[in-house]
């Protein structure tokens, strides 16, 4: 039960990872217009975030995937089990901040790279998967 507790904990901090940059880039005007700052501050600021978010979430995944999940095959759920709660993550966030206000919808192409991140996303849970997992399995020596 407790290894199904932490999976459930990974995976929702996987999901975390990747919501906080996607509604950062889709938020930019909304941030804008609510601080007063320049679009091109917020952008800055944005991309800074997302980057700070990346290194430091890969990081942390990494190290709970080794001391935590502990080389197990059913490690490898998680790439499944971080998108129910990033449905239910967004899910949250729109309806509790609905746009009300036209100009801050986002640009087509925020909604592009958002399906790209998303596509793009198991691949990357999958590669931390298996760099934390260690076989235990010995290679046979002849002798």
């Amino acid at each position: 039960m407790k290894h199904f507790i932490k999976l459930n904990m990974v995976s929702i901090l996987y999901a975390l990872m990747i919501l906080v940059p996607i509604e950062l880039m889709a938020n930019v005007y909304r941030i804008s217009r609510l601080t007063g700052w320049n679009i091109g501050t917020v952008s800055r600021l944005s991309s800074v975030t997302i980057v700070v978010v990346s290194i430091f979430g890969t990081i942390l995944l990494f190290y709970l995937t080794k001391k935590w999940l502990k080389s197990r095959k059913a490690n490898f759920w998680t790439v499944i089990l971080w998108i129910p709660y990033f449905v239910l993550f967004s899910y949250i966030i729109a309806s509790q901040f609905p746009t009300t206000y036209g100009g801050d919808a986002p640009n087509p192409v925020t909604g592009l790279l958002a399906i790209g991140a998303l596509i793009i996303f198991p691949i990357y849970i999958l590669i931390i998967n298996f760099i934390g997992y260690e076989n235990d399995d010995k290679a046979m020596t002849t002798g």
